[in-house]
């Protein structure tokens, strides 16, 4: 008679296991049905080109340009500006664009000191002279009246004509 009994109190025990652990399982699957999650990835922005950074930053140095880039983000890039520094103390360099991208040209008729200064060959006096000539006699009607600037002659219009545009 006892190990009947002792059979039935462990069969009491399985059974209430496994009442217990069916119990847990429904329970554990009605709280985790729950608003799914949904998972999207951004793709990875494509580099374009590369552009110099130099002057008052704190890391000058050569960056990769990627698509939606700023000019906020390529100062960021560099580390920032130096303390005390504006954005006129910046030199950029642009680099070769990737070869299906056209780079934009710069508008010698609209563009601002640090923008002439940062076409390969423009320096700072250079520019200067161009934002002067453009106050003097109005926009320019082509590229070529650069050369009646002085300091600009042939070799540097050359140099420079595949970075530079005229728009009224």
């Amino acid at each position: 008679m006892e190990t009947s009994r002792f059979k039935v109190n462990w069969t009491l025990v399985a059974l209430l296991l496994v009442v217990i652990i069916i119990t847990g399982v429904i329970f554990i699957g009605v709280r985790c049905r729950g608003t799914p999650v949904e998972i999207t990835l951004t793709p990875e922005p494509q580099i374009v080109g590369t552009i110099y950074v130099g002057g008052a930053v704190n890391a000058p140095g050569l960056y990769s340009i990627f698509t939606g880039d700023t000019f906020d983000d390529i100062i960021a890039a560099a580390g920032g500006l130096t303390d005390g520094a504006t954005f006129n103390d910046v030199d950029l360099i642009v680099g070769a664009a990737a070869e299906a991208v056209t780079p934009q040209k710069i508008d010698i008729n609209r563009a601002e000191l640090w923008l002439l200064e940062a076409i390969p060959g423009v320096g700072e006096v250079k520019a200067q002279a161009i934002i002067d000539y453009r106050n003097e006699h109005g926009f320019f009607h082509d590229i070529y009246e650069l050369l009646n600037i002085p300091g600009f002659g042939e070799v540097t219009l050359e140099n420079i004509k595949d970075f530079i545009t005229v728009n009224s």
